[in-house]
């Protein structure tokens, strides 16, 4: 049953047979063969399908929820048997936003001290993206905002509150100020995040409540991209200050702290479960502590 649930959520992530098949490694006679020894093992058809995928049924959207809710049970079953026998091991899955990088890094960094044989996969994506992918089961964890937009049904750990600053080559005009309002960037050359991700929305409001227009000339869902072209000159970029002072190291660029309005918890989350699986205890009890 296991392996046909799982087959089944590969067909809905994917809403296609041949890629989801292609996902879990077999081939696609043998998920439509486990699909449909599903479907008569519950009574019920889960997908619309003639020669194509042709979407879930109402009932197979009912067995979504329970179908991701059995495998994520049975998930935790293997990891605490497994943390029974050998202790924590295995690969935790994170999926962070880009301006939380450094501190998923900090995180991996003292968890895999703590625990050598737990290896760490961590993915850059936006806040949106992360909620799906633990809805999914592709992460076990995601970083990102706690208190902007929101997440259903999680566990999370606060790890620190954004604090935002100009960050501009040293030659810019705006380099030398001990401080800046946001009203002071009307008019400038701003490079930004693109719209998807939240980090982008927060400063459009920021911006907006300033009265500035918010006109990015660039757009990038990479940092480092907005970082290259405020070295190139002229361009300035706004970020918070953990990643800024990561991407601004030994390099010409000044960075200016933005007055008037403070920024967002980003933290750690998780799907809720209690309890949790001995490795996710372990992280989040680390993420505390972080």
């Amino acid at each position: 049953m296991i392996d046909k649930l799982e087959m089944f959520l590969a067909t809905a992530k994917e809403g296609h047979f041949g890629r989801a098949a292609a996902s879990l490694g077999i081939t696609q006679p043998t998920l439509s063969a486990g699909i449909k020894q599903l479907e008569e093992t519950l009574g019920v058809l889960l997908i619309f399908r003639g020669s194509r995928y042709g979407g879930l049924t109402p009932e197979g959207q009912a067995a979504l929820v329970w179908a991701r809710r059995i495998v994520g049970d049975a998930r935790q079953l293997r990891d605490e048997m497994r943390a029974t026998r050998h202790g924590l091991s295995g690969r935790l899955r994170l999926a962070v936003i880009p301006t939380a990088l450094t501190w998923a890094a900090r995180l991996s960094a003292r968890f895999g001290a703590l625990h050598p044989n737990v290896g760490f996969t961590i993915l850059s994506r936006s806040s949106v993206e992360i909620l799906k992918m633990l809805d999914d089961l592709d992460v076990d964890a995601g970083i990102t905002y706690l208190d902007n937009e929101p997440l259903g049904r999680v566990s999370s750990v606060p790890l620190y509150d954004e604090r935002y600053v100009v960050l501009a080559r040293n030659d810019h005009p705006l380099a030398g100020q001990p401080s800046l309002a946001w009203s002071a960037l009307e008019g400038q050359r701003l490079c930004l995040l693109s719209p998807d991700m939240q980090n982008r929305r927060i400063l459009d409001r920021m911006l907006s409540q300033a009265g500035v227009a918010a006109e990015a000339r660039v757009e990038s869902n990479s940092t480092v991209i907005l970082v290259a072209h405020v070295l190139e000159g002229g361009w300035i970029t706004i970020l918070p200050q953990g990643i800024a002072d990561f991407l601004a190291q030994d390099k010409d660029l000044a960075q200016v702290p933005l007055t008037g309005g403070g920024g967002h918890a980003v933290g750690l989350i998780a799907p809720w479960r209690e309890p949790q699986t001995p490795v996710l205890s372990a992280l989040t009890a680390e993420a505390r502590r972080l």
